[in-house]
């Protein structure tokens, strides 16, 4: 078995949407067990396609442009080759600071849209990946004597990574750069390493799926630390596993702060509302959760609780008791709860096909079978001369529909007269669909917001032209 290493990455992108933005910047460094640094970094910036339109608010804090990606870059295809050449190697465990929810969703989709598997990169041959932030989150919670802790300038406990890098005087020389923010948090790795070495150590073995479900099912309430819950409890609770999620590697776990007793007579569509409800809503919402044992959940057995991370977190250990009493007396909560779950997701599945489904945003659809990943990696190694004349034949339809739109981003000298026309009508009906809503107009319209604000520096009115320019650049031409 390999050697384990750590690898820290961190991503800028084009917008926050993992199904429609695009990575611009990828950043990482290696290092071991140890965390000290092995090998050079790797700094790339990545080109977006021309039916790619960036949110102006993500490129106002990057700094980085279309045109400096374009220019300066490299494309998705040799991005690929490259971090699976030099990066994604046997034992690796790939770490970053909110990664599992958002930079691990981005490379898969990037995987995806690419031909490669979209998991494999981070289980095969001895991979995995972790998440420092939910790990500072519990440090915070549990253990978080020598450390300094932020709070924002409304006097509330903060985790963002410039703050904690910069009240204990960790390097963090650009928030937002990616390659400084992996610096970053191999800083805050360290100091959490070195002031609280047992709990670092235990949530590093967490991030183990079966060691999480065996805790889980363990039959006993745990503590769950996640962004779910609010910061005067330090983002903890204590929970119980309710059920097991119908359709996900994980479970529904009851927050064990409040008595279930009011939820206990619901119908399914109630606890359906209740479940819905935001805190500014009126009425009880209800405290149920998902964990997810492959998202490297922050969890623990109750017997790391002392007395003053108790106080901290406002837990009353018979209130708790009570609780759990009163719940496993319930009749028939779990399945209502359940049937509840079944009306969100019915609810939420009706949304996502009422919005757009193109073909990049459908990889959650199924897995890719056995013989069409071997014609993916006959797509992978073929070069601009040999793609022009490939005509694969897939059996799963997505990376039928995927296969122009490969070649047209990564290989546009591989298209014949005929694919840059399909590819046109791609770009027309992507960027221009709409009308007055369609992602052109709105892009538009937002950089006229933007612009019309009084307090832009120089270089934000540099940014902002340089976007009205690359917006009229990627117009398709029957537009025009």
């Amino acid at each position: 078995m390999p050697n384990s290493t750590f690898y820290f990455y961190d991503l800028e992108t084009s917008g926050i949407s993992p199904r429609d933005a695009r990575i611009m910047q990828f950043a990482g460094i290696r290092t071991d067990m140890d965390l000290n640094p092995v090998g050079e970094p790797h700094n790339l910036l990545i080109r977006l396609s021309d039916d790619v339109v960036p949110e102006p608010d993500a490129v106002l804090i990057t700094g980085i442009t279309p045109q400096q990606a374009n220019q300066d870059g490299i494309s998705e295809a040799e991005f690929l080759k490259i971090f699976h050449e030099e990066v994604a190697a046997p034992g690796t465990i790939f770490v970053g600071y909110n990664t599992v929810r958002f930079d691990d969703e981005f490379m898969r989709y990037l995987h995806y849209r690419n031909f490669y598997d979209p998991y494999e990169w981070q289980y095969k041959d001895n991979k995995s990946r972790w998440d420092l932030l939910d790990v500072v989150r519990m440090t915070r919670a549990l253990r978080p004597e020598g450390i300094k802790w932020p709070v924002n300038d409304k006097g509330k406990a903060t985790n963002r990574l410039e703050w904690l890098t910069a009240i204990n005087e960790l390097e963090h020389t650009q928030a937002h750069d990616a390659l400084s923010d992996v610096h970053a948090v191999i800083s805050v790795a360290r100091m959490i390493r070195s002031k609280q070495p047992k709990l670092f150590d235990f949530l590093l073995s967490m991030r183990d799926k079966n060691k999480v479900a065996q805790l889980v099912h363990g039959g006993q309430p745990f503590l769950y630390t996640s962004g779910k819950y609010p910061e005067k409890w330090e983002k903890t609770a204590t929970v119980t596993m309710l059920a097991e999620h119908p359709r996900r590697q994980g479970v529904l776990v009851y927050d064990l702060r409040y008595d279930p007793t009011a939820f206990a007579k619901m119908t399914p569509k109630e606890l359906a509302a209740a479940w819905r409800r935001l805190k500014e809503d009126k009425g009880p919402r209800l405290p149920i959760k998902t964990l997810q044992f492959n998202r490297c959940p922050a969890v623990a057995p109750l017997s790391v609780l002392d007395e003053s991370s108790q106080e901290r977190m406002q837990i009353n250990p018979d209130t708790i008791e009570e609780n759990l009493i009163k719940l496993q007396k319930l009749d028939n909560f779990s399945q209502n709860v359940l049937e509840a779950l079944e009306i969100l997701e019915a609810s939420q599945q009706l949304k996502y096909l009422e919005a757009e489904t193109e073909v990049d945003t459908q990889m959650y659809e199924g897995f890719f079978g056995p013989e069409d990943k071997t014609k993916m990696s006959v797509v992978r190694a073929a070069s601009a001369d040999e793609l022009r004349d490939l005509n694969m034949v897939f059996k799963d339809a997505r990376l039928q529909g995927l296969l122009p739109l490969y070649k047209a981003r990564n290989y546009p000298q591989s298209l014949s007269d005929e694919d840059r026309e399909t590819w046109e009508v791609h770009r027309e009906r992507k960027l221009l669909s709409g009308k007055n809503e369609s992602k052109l107009a709105r892009y538009f319209d937002r950089l006229r917001q933007i612009s019309e604000r009084t307090d832009l520096s120089q270089n934000e009115k540099y940014l902002l032209e340089e976007l009205r320019l690359y917006g009229e650049s990627i117009i398709p031409e029957q537009a025009m």
